[in-house]
């Protein structure tokens, strides 16, 4: 397949707004003091890889008691594009460490190693809407390019449930949603914490949601990146733990207000991306790393949390058509221990990321979730004497 190409234009008015943009963005987890190994690229972001693109969109509306189909409506979309604007394959695999949860097209995977076109991930019942959405926008864009066969087109589609704060039952998002997460999809900085498919999510039991970061390595004489992106919903607020020190168990206030007889039940869906070209096989052993990472932050991936994680290369085989025959390049496994520690720190870091990215919530009946509180969790590092020299 061969891969789309989207030219972009730059002027002088889009440079100075993305400077300001960058200038007053809001303060991630590093610019707190937590102290991080590794080197990030330019936006510590998934979107450090080239190509890569992330897209969201947001449904946030009504207050008060939940009225089936009506709201509160805190949920969203997220979209990553592997690729840009294309549906061409690169190498895949993935991991479950807990399988109460759903990414759609593993099969597939499985058994080719492969994933085409963009990624989605949203509320645990809107995975079929997504689904059908982003194959629908597949075969719009390239059903009739005799380089792609969509015919049998099964996207990947991941999701967390948001039905502490989200009348999730009401099935808000639509195809709508996911086309304009899509229209909506760039590179460069990644808005974090309450924002698309992580709108309604909580971590630790402080609000969760969307986060993201990035490692540079260098094997041989070749430097490559890897970006992690999380949708995090996970973790009891004893367990969480910051840089090595159990922040949880010192921020005893803030606790979530709940309607009696709520349930919370968590999940992490992570999408690791590189340009360290890697065999499927090899891939698979990356997503595992992902377990390291969010093992980090104190989690122990409760029963009812599905922790499932894509790891993906944007190095795809080349196939030549008069052969037939596939030829893959690959780093050899000996080498791939710089690729598992980013893998390690990315994931720590992005969890972190849209832990302080988001905001206090509120939801369905009066359901509501605490942002961290960024000057006590500083503190409590200061205390410990981690706080980033």
């Amino acid at each position: 397949m061969r891969a789309a190409v989207r030219a972009y234009g730059i002027t002088l008015v889009a440079l100075l707004s993305a400077s300001l943009c960058l200038a007053e963005a809001p303060p991630r987890a590093r610019d707190l003091g937590i102290p991080f190994d590794g080197t990030p690229g330019r936006f510590n972001a998934v979107t450090d890889v080239p190509g890569v693109e992330v897209g969201y969109k947001t449904l946030i509306s009504g207050h008060g008691a939940l009225q089936v189909g009506k709201g509160p409506v805190r949920t969203g979309v997220t979209v990553i594009l592997p690729k840009g604007r294309s549906i061409a394959g690169y190498p895949a695999a993935w991991f479950s460490l807990n399988g109460d949860g759903e990414l759609t097209g593993m099969a597939y995977v499985k058994d080719y190693g492969m994933g085409f076109g963009p990624i989605g991930i949203t509320n645990t019942n809107s995975v079929g809407v997504v689904r059908d959405a982003i194959s629908q926008w597949d075969f719009r864009n390239f059903g009739r390019d005799p380089a792609y066969d969509v015919s049998s087109d099964l996207p990947i589609v991941g999701e967390t449930w948001d039905g502490l704060l989200n009348d999730i039952d009401g099935f808000h998002v639509t195809k709508e949603d996911a086309w304009e997460a899509l229209k909506e999809a760039r590179g460069g900085a990644v808005a974090e914490g309450d924002v698309g498919g992580g709108t309604g999510m909580a971590l630790y039991q402080f609000k969760g949601g969307s986060g993201t970061a990035s490692r540079v390595f260098t094997i041989g004489t070749t430097q490559y990146t890897l970006g992690v992106f999380v949708q995090a919903n996970f973790g009891r607020r004893d367990e969480l733990t910051v840089a090595g020190v159990p922040v949880g168990r010192e921020i005893r206030n803030d606790m979530p207000v709940l309607a009696p007889g709520e349930r919370k039940d968590g999940s992490c869906i992570a999408v690791v991306i590189t340009d360290a070209p890697l065999l499927p096989s090899q891939l698979k052993l990356v997503a595992k790393r992902v377990t390291h990472g969010i093992a980090r932050t104190g989690t122990i991936s409760h029963d009812g949390s599905g922790e499932i994680f894509l790891a993906i290369s944007t190095a795809a085989p080349a196939l030549d058509a008069k052969s037939g025959l596939e030829t893959w390049q690959a780093l050899p496994k000996s080498e791939l221990d710089p690729v598992f520690r980013a893998t390690v720190q990315a994931t720590e870091e992005a969890i972190l990321n849209a832990l302080v990215a988001a905001k206090t919530m509120d939801g369905i009946n009066g359901n509501k979730l605490f942002g961290v509180p960024q000057g006590e969790l500083r503190s409590i590092l200061e205390k410990y004497h981690r706080l980033a020299r």
